[in-house]
C-alpha cells in the first residue's frame, strides 16, 4: 500500500479529533484523520447523543403513563401506554446514523482524508494503520492524539452476561424489570433515572456517602427528591462485591458492614471512564504522563515536539465540548495561528430529572479563592414559565466576589436548565459582574429570568421573591 505523507495527522475522530481535523482543513492544512469506528467517537455513537435520545423517550413515556393515571391537573386523559424499547433504540440509531453521515460530510468538505483502521505509532512522526485491505503507513509533520476514553471495568464485575456498561445499556431490546446501577455519578443517575421512568425497578449502589458527590448537596436535593418519587432505591456508603452464584443478583456490602443481595436482571456499571492510552504504541514515543493521562500544556502540546493531545485522554473534565474547544485551538495552531487555552469556565450538565448545570466555581470553592462572596439564589417556584411547565422544583444560583461583584460561578437545577448553560458560560467568559446580569433585559416568560433574579438577589433587591 502506498505511503501517505501529510502535514497533520489526527488519531481519533471523536468530538475533539474531528473538530481539529475540520478546522485545520478549513485553514488549508493537508490533514489525515484515522478512526477505527464510526466518526463521532463515544459521544455521538454510544454516549452523549444516544443517551439523551433514551432520556427523552423515557420522559415522554412517563408523561403519558402519568396522564393514563387520570390524576393529571391539565385534564388530559389517555389509555395506558406501552413501550417498545427496540423501536426506541432503532429511532435513536437513526439519529446517530444521520449525525455520523454529517460528520463524514464535514470532513470531506474540509478536504480531510479519512483512513479507517487502528493506528499504532512507529515513532513520533510515523504510524501504521491496520485497515481492511492491509497496513497503511502515514508520515506526518504534526500528530494529534485524540483517542478518547472507555468505561472502567471492575475486576469482580467484568462486562458480559447481565453485567453491562453504558454502551450496552443504550442498546437493550427491552426494559429490564430490575436494574442495579453500580456508581452514583452522573452517568449512573442519568441512565438509572431514565430506566426508572420507563418502568424498571432501579437500585443505585454508591460507595461514597452520597450520590452525585461532585455537586454540592443543596444543588442535588431536588434530584434526590425525584429519585424517591420514582421509587429508586439509593444505597450510599455501600460497596458492590460481585455477582451472586446464579448471576441474578448483585452482592453488596452495606455501610454497616453487612452483606446483602439486590435482585437484578441487568447490572449497569458506571464507576467512571479511563483514557485510551494502550494499544496505540505510545510506548514508542514515551510521552510524559499526569497520572494515567497524557500531560499537556496550555496549547495541548505534549512532552514531544510536534505531538499534541486533546480530549479525554488528557484528563478532567472529560467532556465533549472541552475536547471540541481544544481541537479547534490545535487546528488553528498547526495552521500558524497564535492560540492558547485560556478558559474561564467549562459548563457541565447532568441530564438527570431535574437537570443540573454548573459553570465556574461552587460557593465553597469561591469562598476559598476570594474570601467573602455574595450569593443570590432564585427558586423556580417563583418563576411563571417554570410553573406553566410543572417544573417548580429547583433554582438558579449566582456566586460573586463581595468586593467587586465579579461573577465566579453559576449553578442551576430544574426542568430544562441544560439550555441555560450557554448563558452561564458566556457570562463567565465575558467577565461579567452582578450588575451586568441584573441590567440585561431577560425575555418574559422564560426560565432564564431566574438568572437575572438570582443576580438581583445577590445585590439585595430581587423583584419576584
Amino acid at each position: 500500500m502506498k505511503e501517505i505523507s501529510c502535514k497533520l495527522l489526527v488519531i481519533g475522530a471523536g468530538p475533539g479529533g474531528y473538530v481539529c481535523a475540520i478546522r485545520a482543513g478549513q485553514l488549508g492544512v493537508d490533514t489525515v484523520i484515522v478512526e477505527t469506528g464510526k466518526p463521532g467517537g463515544t459521544c455521538l455513537n454510544v454516549g452523549c447523543i444516544p443517551s439523551k435520545a433514551l432520556i427523552h423517550a423515557a420522559e415522554e413515556f412517563e408523561k403519558v403513563a402519568h396522564l393514563a393515571g387520570g390524576k393529571d391537573p391539565l385534564g388530559i386523559k389517555v389509555a395506558a401506554p406501552t413501550l417498545d424499547l427496540a423501536q426506541t433504540v432503532a429511532w435513536k440509531d437513526g439519529i446517530v446514523s444521520r449525525l455520523n453521515s454529517g460528520v463524514a460530510g464535514l470532513l470531506k468538505k474540509a478536504k480531510v482524508k479519512t483512513v479507517q483502521g487502528w493506528a499504532t505509532f512507529r515513532d513520533g512522526k510515523t504510524v501504521e494503520v491496520e485497515t481492511e485491505i492491509g497496513t497503511q503507513v502515514i508520515r506526518a509533520e504534526t500528530v494529534v492524539i485524540a483517542t478518547g476514553s472507555a468505561p472502567v471495568e471492575l475486576p469482580f464485575l467484568p462486562f458480559g452476561g447481565p453485567v453491562i456498561s453504558s454502551t450496552e445499556a443504550l442498546a437493550l431490546a427491552e426494559v429490564p424489570k430490575k436494574l442495579a446501577v453500580v456508581g452514583g455519578g452522573y452517568i449512573g443517575l442519568e441512565l438509572g433515572m431514565a430506566f426508572a421512568r420507563m418502568g424498571a425497578k432501579v437500585a443505585i449502589v454508591e460507595a461514597l456517602p452520597r450520590v452525585l458527590a461532585q455537586y454540592d448537596a443543596e444543588l442535588t436535593r431536588p434530584v434526590l427528591k425525584r429519585l424517591g418519587e420514582l421509587g429508586v432505591e439509593v444505597m450510599t456508603g455501600a460497596k458492590a462485591k460481585g455477582l451472586s452464584t446464579k448471576g441474578d443478583a448483585l452482592l453488596v456490602e452495606t455501610v454497616d458492614g453487612k452483606s446483602t443481595k439486590i435482585a437484578a436482571d441487568k447490572i449497569l456499571v458506571t464507576v467512571g471512564r479511563k483514557p485510551l492510552t494502550e494499544g496505540w504504541g505510545l510506548e514508542q514515543i514515551d510521552l510524559d504522563r499526569a497520572g494515567k493521562f497524557i500531560r499537556i500544556d496550555d496549547q495541548c502540546r505534549t512532552s514531544m515536539r510536534g505531538i499534541y493531545a486533546i480530549g479525554d485522554v488528557t484528563g478532567e473534565p472529560m467532556l465533549a465540548h472541552r475536547a471540541m474547544a481544544q481541537g479547534e485551538m490545535v487546528g488553528e495552531i498547526v495552521a500558524g495561528h497564535k492560540r492558547s487555552w485560556d478558559k474561564r469556565a467549562i459548563p457541565a450538565i447532568c441530564f438527570t430529572d431535574p437537570e443540573l448545570v454548573t459553570a465556574g466555581l461552587s460557593p465553597e470553592d469561591a469562598k476559598a479563592l476570594a474570601g467573602e462572596v455574595k450569593i443570590g439564589q432564585f427558586p423556580f417556584a417563583a418563576n411563571g414559565r417554570a410553573m406553566t411547565k410543572q417544573g417548580e422544583d429547583g433554582f438558579v444560583r449566582v456566586v460573586a466576589r463581595a468586593d467587586n461583584h465579579l461573577v465566579l460561578g453559576i449553578q442551576a437545577v430544574g426542568q430544562g436548565v441544560s439550555e441555560l448553560a450557554t448563558a452561564f458560560g458566556l457570562a463567565l467568559e465575558m467577565g461579567t459582574r452582578l450588575e451586568d446580569i441584573a441590567g440585561t433585559i431577560h425575555a418574559h416568560p422564560t426560565q432564564g429570568e431566574g438568572f437575572q433574579e438570582a443576580a438581583l438577589k445577590a445585590l439585595g433587591h430581587a423583584l419576584h421573591v
